[in-house]
């Protein structure tokens, strides 16, 4: 009888996902119905993480990781700065595995030995202390740190990570630099904080509507895809590159190569860097790419600080080569004190932190846990991570 009733619930759950989920109904019914396989879960939470998989377009790796010569159930994780109460709710979907917590690398190391996964962690000490790793959950979604922590073990461990979790969050930052350029904000901020009226601090011909403007994604990924959309919303052009061969979202007007980045630039009023850091991304906002840019153009860096050739964005700031930058991410990292960047009156500045918000962390909280149930029941990964590519 409780048998029967669980299978009703969780058809009743994938019915009622499909008829009300605004993206990917075969992601949520996909969601939902591995999440019946595990009743002991509060639906409320299956449903959330199916609902989160759909919404975000999570990509589910081909195979289950059962397939994998190297999966087998973990015996013991470690868990990123997890509080009693968060390790009990891993556990509900983890049984039989024992989950251990740790607050630093240093302490994740310490516990290594014997563990089959890490959430949270990457590191070459930790992956040394725990010979046996055979699965990391990266916390973010920048990953060429943890690629170069595995050195010759990148075929036997399985990486992923927090790609696309960040993008909604990420793209109102981006938006934010955008809508503050466009109407000065950041001028007249300036002359608020010395208690002064000053309507005529941006001139006529600097403000501007991103109504019919054109802005280009450098990387239509997760965070690139969810800047185009907003930007559609108000009404800009959007085009974009990106490295695989999807086909254009129906908000972008025009998705080419990577090979096409100065073409396009050549063409934007905003310029939006959303590329993760490879060896083929490493400098590719330099010189060459500044100087083609329209003279009125901004440029709006949430990706990564070393894809930008400071100097280079330096020069052409000062030279007003472009109109401005919006820098969340810088190279080096943190910018030094005394940089020429601090003092430009074009540019504006945040600490890494376009990816900050009351959701996020709740966020990254659910897909490890998602995660970490599909691991322990040798299912379909999300996020997977490819070493070659470098996200």
């Amino acid at each position: 009888m409780k048998s029967a009733r669980v299978k009703a619930l969780a058809l009743l759950l994938t019915a009622t996902l499909i008829a009300t989920a605004p993206i990917s109904t075969h992601a949520v019914a996909v969601a939902a119905a591995a999440a019946a396989a595990a009743p002991h879960v509060p639906a409320d939470d299956n449903a959330r993480a199916a609902r989160m998989v759909a919404e975000l377009g999570l990509i589910e790796a081909p195979a289950p990781i059962r397939e994998a010569p190297q999966w087998r159930k973990p015996r013991r994780v470690i868990v990123r700065e997890a509080t009693p109460d968060r390790l009990a709710w891993l556990r509900q979907v983890a049984p039989g595995v024992e989950l251990v917590t740790a607050s630093s690398p240093a302490q994740a190391a310490a516990l290594a030995k014997d563990a089959d996964a890490v959430i949270g962690y990457c590191s070459a000490e930790i992956l040394d202390a725990g010979g046996d790793i055979r699965w990391i959950q990266w916390y973010f979604a920048g990953i060429e740190g943890c690629l170069a922590s595995l050195g010759d073990r990148s075929g036997r461990i399985l990486i992923t990570n927090m790609q696309k979790v960040a993008g909604p969050v990420m793209a109102e930052h981006v938006m934010a630099m955008t809508l503050a350029f466009a109407r000065g904000l950041h001028t007249y901020v300036k002359a608020q904080n010395q208690g002064e009226w000053r309507p005529d601090l941006v001139p006529p011909e600097q403000a501007f509507s991103l109504s019919g403007k054109t802005l280009f994604v450098a990387g239509l990924g997760g965070i690139g895809t969810e800047v185009a959309r907003r930007a559609n919303a108000l009404g800009m052009r959007v085009i974009g590159t990106r490295a695989s061969d999807r086909p254009a979202p129906p908000f972008v007007s025009r998705v080419g190569p990577p090979g096409e980045t100065i073409a396009m630039a050549r063409e934007a009023d905003v310029i939006v860097n959303a590329l993760p850091l490879t060896e083929e991304t490493r400098g590719l906002f330099n010189a060459q790419v500044f100087a083609r840019m329209k003279p009125a153009a901004y440029f709006i860096n949430v990706g990564r600080g070393a894809t930008v050739v400071t100097a280079d964005l330096v020069e052409a700031l000062q030279n007003k080569r472009i109109a401005g930058a919006g820098l969340d991410v810088t190279e080096p990292e943190p910018l030094p004190a005394g940089h020429p960047l601090w003092k430009m009156t074009n540019v504006i500045i945040t600490p890494h932190v376009s990816s900050v918000a009351d959701v996020d962390l709740e966020s990254r909280w659910l897909l490890m846990r998602e995660n970490l149930r599909r691991y322990v029941a040798g299912e379909k990964m999300l996020s997977v991570v490819d070493p070659t590519r470098g996200y």
